[in-house]
């Protein structure tokens, strides 16, 4: 993840020794419907006045105190010679020294914003760390399994169905959403299972977005083939997709018809089998032509190693990006038995930068990961971040 380098420390050590910082919280700003280029911006103020900025729930900077509060001033969208003056009056420094800070801030943000894939080191005076070396206040992303449920006809037995006595009621799980919130918790992806399996949904998607978080849904996508629900799901809040594709379901098809000409990111998971291998380049041909934000790539076992790594090497020459943290709902294929992703998770990263609830409200570090660290819905959050670390 990203760091915020020396750009501000001349300025945090002349002028914050004697300050007190500004309160933590998690405060969050998205662009209003129509805006020429939409985005998200969620900061997480840390109890010693450092902060978190994410940037469209995937870019992470770590920011210092001093420009933690640009941040600040920038999502709540202070006007320049207000940030100036407040700067300048806490720091003890010049109105025109801060204002001048404060735009490069700005203009660093809003270059990231138009360029996600700039390299920050060489763009943005920002450094890169290792990913989630440091502990937080809480993590990233809360992966939210609304249901265990499968669409009629699916293989049951792979649904961890057993593990779980009750799926929470709607308020319920609207608790959990603003538990996470106040927690300081920006990102959820509801999964299963099969979420839309749940009608409550849309209910769950506007309740987030009341708090401001981003949202996700990994799903087969099939009742999104009906354009009315999907319109349902986007009015309500909803963020991004990433549809586990049946190729030989005609329906799947239709629904990244409805999907993908929308301003949704869509990513699209698909697996490699022995049956479909030889299909998968004219697919992935096919999925980019279409317009997939994105794709995410599993393999049905360690034989079809080979292809996986041809299919992920064509993804990059498509500059179609490669989605490999997400909790493909599980379906007709165990997807945490079956992946074969070397190399792209270290250990760690689970449980501090995203938590795993199941339907019944019970915390695991991260999907199919037998360990349970409390339960959301009945335990103190600090209990459940304290044993995750």
């Amino acid at each position: 993840m990203p760091v915020v380098r020396d750009l501000y420390s001349k300025l945090y050590n002349q002028y914050f020794r004697s300050a007190k910082p500004i309160p933590p919280g998690s405060y969050a700003f998205k662009t209003p419907p129509g805006a020429e280029l939409p985005y998200r911006l969620h900061l997480r103020i840390e109890p010693d006045g450092s902060g978190l900025l994410i940037v469209n729930a995937s870019t992470v900077l770590h920011l210092n105190r001093t420009a933690t509060e640009y941040a600040f001033h920038l999502i709540h969208e202070t006007p320049r010679a207000e940030v100036g003056h407040l700067v300048a009056k806490r720091y003890r420094t010049k109105d025109n020294q801060a204002q001048q800070d404060y735009d490069q801030f700005s203009a660093q943000i809003h270059n990231l914003i138009l360029n996600p894939d700039l390299d920050p080191s060489a763009y943005l005076n920002i450094e890169r760390r290792t990913p989630y070396s440091k502990t937080h206040s809480a993590p990233y992303r809360l992966d939210c399994a609304l249901t265990y449920r499968l669409p009629q006809g699916s293989e049951v037995q792979f649904a961890p169905v057993k593990r779980v006595e009750r799926e929470l009621e709607t308020q319920e799980w609207i608790d959990i959403i603003n538990k996470a919130w106040q927690a300081g918790i920006p990102h959820l992806i509801f999964t299963g299972g099969e979420p839309t399996l749940r009608p409550d949904l849309p209910d769950l998607l506007a309740a987030a977005e009341v708090n401001g978080q981003v949202t996700g849904l990994l799903t087969d996508a099939l009742r999104l083939a009906d354009r009315e629900y999907f319109e349902t799901l986007a009015r309500s809040g909803l963020d991004h997709i990433m549809v586990v594709l049946h190729p030989d379901l005609e329906q799947s098809w239709e629904a990244l018809k409805i999907i993908l000409p929308d301003e949704i990111f869509a990513a699209v998971h698909l697996t490699i089998t022995p049956e479909n291998k030889t299909q998968i380049p004219d697919l992935i041909q096919k999925l980019k032509e279409m317009g997939a934000s994105a794709l995410s790539l599993s393999a049905l076992d360690i034989s079809l190693k080979a292809e996986l790594k041809k299919a992920q090497e064509q993804a990059a020459g498509l500059h179609l990006p490669l989605v490999w943290d997400l909790p493909v709902p599980y379906s007709d294929f165990n997807p945490v038995g079956l992946e074969v992703q070397e190399n792209l998770l270290t250990e760690g990263e689970s449980g501090r930068a995203w938590l795993y609830v199941e339907p019944d409200g019970d915390v695991l570090p991260q999907q199919g990961v037998n360990q349970v660290l409390g339960n959301f819905l009945s335990d103190p959050w600090e209990k459940i971040w304290k044993y995750g670390l």
